[in-house]
């Protein structure tokens, strides 16, 4: 069979989403046989309000051949090691969530067997004691990663604080040099073919028409193509992520960037702190059900350092994901596919898997049901293998102080979550199925932070004496603590390689 390729892709809408598809697409679509025009409209606002990220964005940007230092400065970004999680399990409680790994494996087999059998015998420091990216991050540390992997600086993860609004300005910059057309306006119609319903063309309100083969929806919540035009239904999740609303006000910095996201469990909800180089980031993320915006925003404010910049700005959202993430020829992109409220800052990575599955399964013309089927399948696998992992922290709580903690408490935990949280918490094992996002060291953090286990250990850990496994953890620590002394400071390290003018102008995302 002759391969026709697509001609034409129309992407409608910009933001985070639609200048992320772009830039892959530019980036890897062959500029002979495909033009790439994304329309969008500055009269629509978008979603961001900055970002925290997780270790694969750092791919993406690779993966575009970006300059990191560059990356950086242009969206007035910090480094990330790793998530702090206060009041989860219990009020009072703090753990951190890493990007990197606990310890070093012994005998062939994970880590923290080995810490649990010794936690057990005698005390022994926690697991922040043999993490490198909970104690940089607390030392207020940086350093990016040594590739030698015989190295300790190997097992370092990190990602990233930046500026929403920036990066999308920053990857259109990357996608007009690649010859992506940028088409202003508004869409006020979509024109459809009359005998299987395929989009033919989007109509703006000056009356231009741009026509494509395919077409990707990055409009939002709106979801003006998948939902409006081709009618895919929403699955919504509320029953199990209650979270429906947001509010966001970004603050002078008071203080030199923290390396992590500070993510604080309150009454019915959690705030976020969010450190770039010119702002904080700060947000409230609640349930509608058991707290209304006044008292969201009480909360809010009552909780941010730093001089407020701009009005606080109120956000609504439905947690679930599209029925259907490809139709006819039409792909879903961002919060038009779906939405996961940001407690694990996962909302540029579904994005980022998006874009990665339509490039490995880009059709051509014929658009076989083939390649649309596994995409679908995948991008389904993806959400909810996410959507678990934040469940998690809701119901691996020891909460009961509020009506909304006693409500997440009784929340009947699906079978995919719930076979993980009890392999976990009786024997420590832990498995990842089909490409799932989060590793062994993401779920044990979480689990054992918020006081659910493990109790259990593989009995390979047995194999050690408790003198020599003493020794060896005692090593452990002393390794890292030496790391982390020899390190630069967060700031420092911005400052020799990618810090932002001094003149430059604050502004709310």
């Amino acid at each position: 069979m002759p391969n026709d390729p697509i001609r034409k892709v129309v992407i409608v809408g910009g933001g985070t989403a639609g200048w992320m598809t772009a830039a892959a697409l530019s980036r890897y679509l062959p500029k002979t046989t495909t033009s790439i025009t994304l329309v969008e409209s500055e009269a629509i606002g978008t979603v961001g309000v900055g970002e925290a990220t997780i270790p694969q964005i750092a791919d993406f940007n690779r993966m575009l051949g970006i300059d990191e230092n560059e990356f950086v400065r242009e969206t007035a970004g910090t480094f990330k090691l790793g998530i702090e999680f206060a009041d989860w399990g219990r009020v009072g409680d703090r753990y951190f969530h890493p990007f990197g790994s606990y310890g070093f494996d012994l005998e062939g087999t994970d880590f923290h067997h080995f810490w649990l059998r010794l936690s057990q015998m005698q005390d022994t420091p926690g697991l922040d004691a043999y993490s490198l990216n909970a104690s940089a991050a607390y030392a207020g540390k940086f350093i990016r990663p040594d590739g030698d992997p015989r190295s300790i600086l190997s097992r370092l993860g990190y990602a990233f604080h930046f500026d929403a609004t920036r990066y999308a300005a920053y990857l259109r910059k990357y996608s007009e040099k690649r010859s992506v057309r940028r088409v202003e306006g508004k869409v006020t119609r979509v024109e459809q073919r009359g005998d299987d319903g395929y989009i033919e063309a989007v109509v703006l309100e000056d009356g231009s028409r741009l026509d494509g083969d395919l077409f990707v929806d990055c409009t939002g919540f709106k979801a003006l193509l998948m939902g409006e035009t081709l009618g895919v239904g929403y699955r919504d999740w509320s029953d199990l992520l209650p979270m429906d609303r947001a509010v966001a006000l970004p603050t002078k910095s008071e203080e030199p960037p923290k390396p992590y996201t500070i993510a604080t469990a309150r009454e019915a909800g959690w705030t976020w702190r969010i450190p770039l180089q010119h702002r904080v980031g700060n947000g409230h993320v609640y349930s509608s059900r058991f707290m209304d915006a006044d008292r969201a925003t009480e909360i809010l404010l009552d909780n941010v350092d730093g001089e407020p910049i701009g009005e606080p700005r109120h956000l609504r959202f439905v947690t679930g994901r599209r029925e259907q993430f490809w139709k006819a020829n039409c792909v879903a992109i961002g919060l038009s596919a779906g939405f996961l409220e940001p407690l694990e800052s996962t909302s540029i990575h579904l994005i980022q898997t998006g874009v990665a599955k339509l490039l490995a399964l880009f059709p051509n013309r014929s658009f076989n049901a083939v390649e649309r089927d596994e995409y679908n399948r995948l991008l389904a696998t993806s959400y909810q293998h996410t959507r678990d992992f934040i469940l998690l922290h809701y119901v691996a709580t020891e909460r009961t102080d509020s009506p909304f903690w006693q409500y997440v408490r009784e929340i009947e935990i699906p079978e995919t979550l719930q076979h993980k949280m009890v392999l976990l918490e009786s024997s420590g094992s832990f498995f990842r199925y089909e490409d799932e996002l989060f590793s062994v060291v993401s779920w044990l953090a979480v689990m054992h932070g918020q006081r659910r286990g493990p109790t259990g250990y593989n009995t390979v850990a047995d194999g050690l004496s408790e003198d020599n496994l003493t020794k060896s953890l005692a090593n452990m620590r002393g390794l890292i603590s030496k790391t982390v002394d020899a390190m630069p400071t967060h700031q420092q390290f911005i400052d020799r390689f990618c810090g932002i003018k001094s003149t430059m102008p604050e502004e709310v995302a």
